[in-house]
């Protein structure tokens, strides 16, 4: 049984589904499980928490608790999901949440890639690539909350960790030296080993190497190789269908691929709203704005567009004025509020941009979790929940440019 701890919810579906794309039945959780929930049979349980960018204390004791809750349950492998880019800053929170669950587990050697081929992201000797450029290179330098500015990810990891970092090459992982390597890694007092790998098949060949590894940390792509390890008959049940039903999308992510996603919709024609955190800082005021223009539309013009996502230059000057993290915590919370507002008007499939704009719409409307459907885009699957309600959570930099258009129809 695998446990994964997500540091956002929409990394969270994407190991999810890296899980459940190998007939391994997985359930999903938005934030700790409840003590007594007893979902479906599942050989795999994610949580997703929201401590990407929260203060480095507050990760590290979401993190514990959701260690305690998965070793409560059984769970004989934890994997630990950050994001694709590595991202984090300088205090963390990749170092700090590791070192927490590493010293709690008692374990002197944590196995770790970011390479997610399949979404652009490779490791090569020890350096993080985001399609043909160097990570540092990349969009990802300016991101506004967790600028990346060093492809290097053993110094990356060093800077955050209070443990030494190393490698391990493509070169042992394909001739079969990785279990070598490993060894001799922590014979040097090295704590995280960080593992080069530029397809797919490298991942499974290192997701077979780690099969026993009791703490294993990356991207979904790493989760795929130990998913491929898992794996046995009899799990290869189909995931529900697609759902039906009123839809609206909400955006916050400001990545390139998102900004793209974005024109796609108003390009097509659908009804778009977008939030402005210089005209109002209230974000009640801007939610019930964006709901009262929301009950003005004909049903005949498609599902809408709520927006907070802007151009760089844009945002910058929102973050100037009203603060980064003052703007982003009120449109979070105005998304959030839209959210709700679009549910109880009848709306019951959301689509949501963003990993932080994903956490705060599951947060406000209460979902505790659901079971992994079939996929929108790769990595981007329909979470079915209780309720009645189905959610697709995209990370900002995942889809093509008309599958905002496409998962709405």
């Amino acid at each position: 049984m695998i446990g994964a701890i997500a540091d956002d919810f929409t990394g969270a579906t994407d190991v999810a589904v890296a899980l459940r794309r190998r007939g391994i039945p997985t359930v999903l959780f938005f934030g700790l499980p409840p003590e007594a929930a007893e979902p479906p049979g599942h050989d795999a349980v994610v949580i997703a928490l929201k401590t990407r960018t929260a203060p480095r204390a507050d990760a590290v004791a979401q993190s514990l608790a959701a260690l305690g809750r998965l070793r409560s349950r059984g769970v004989r492998q934890v994997y630990v999901k950050y994001c694709s880019t590595f991202d984090s800053t300088a205090e963390g929170n990749i170092g700090p949440v590791l070192d927490a669950l590493a010293g709690a587990m008692d374990v002197p050697l944590v196995a770790m890639t970011p390479s997610s081929p399949e979404h652009g992201r490779t490791q090569y000797n020890g350096y993080l690539f985001v399609g043909d450029v160097l990570l540092a290179e990349s969009h990802m330098r300016h991101h506004p909350l967790t600028p990346m500015t060093d492809s290097y990810l053993p110094r990356l990891m060093e800077g955050q960790s209070a443990h030494r970092a190393g490698v391990v090459t493509l070169a042992q992982v394909r001739a079969g030296a990785m279990g070598r390597r490993l060894a001799e890694l922590r014979a040097e007092g090295v704590r995280y080993a960080l593992v080069d790998a530029v397809d797919d098949a490298d991942l499974v060949t290192a997701g077979r190497a780690l099969a026993g590894a009791p703490l294993v940390a990356g991207a979904a792509g790493l989760a795929g190789g130990l998913a491929a390890a898992h794996a046995r008959s009899g799990h290869d049940d189909p995931p529900a269908p697609a759902p039906q039903g009123a839809a609206a999308v909400l955006a916050g992510s400001c990545s390139a691929r998102t900004l793209e996603q974005v024109a796609a919709m108003i390009e097509a024609g659908r009804p778009a709203y977008r939030l402005d955190a210089l005209a109002d800082q209230d974000p009640g005021s801007l939610a019930r704005d964006a709901l009262a223009w929301y009950d003005t539309l004909d049903v005949e013009a498609g599902a809408p567009l709520v927006y907070a996502s802007a151009e760089p230059s844009v945002l910058r000057r929102v973050q100037e004025i009203v603060g980064a993290e003052r703007s982003a915590a009120i449109l979070e919370s105005a998304l959030g509020r839209v959210a709700q507002g679009l549910v109880e008007r009848g709306v019951t499939r959301v689509v949501s941009a963003g990993g932080e704009t994903s956490g705060a719409i599951v947060s406000a409307l209460g979902v505790p979790g659901g079971l992994i459907g079939v996929e929108a885009a790769r990595g981007v699957p329909w979470i079915h929940t209780a309720s009645g309600l189905a959610l697709l959570l995209k990370s900002g930099n995942f889809g093509d440019a008309g599958l905002l258009v496409d998962a709405s129809r």
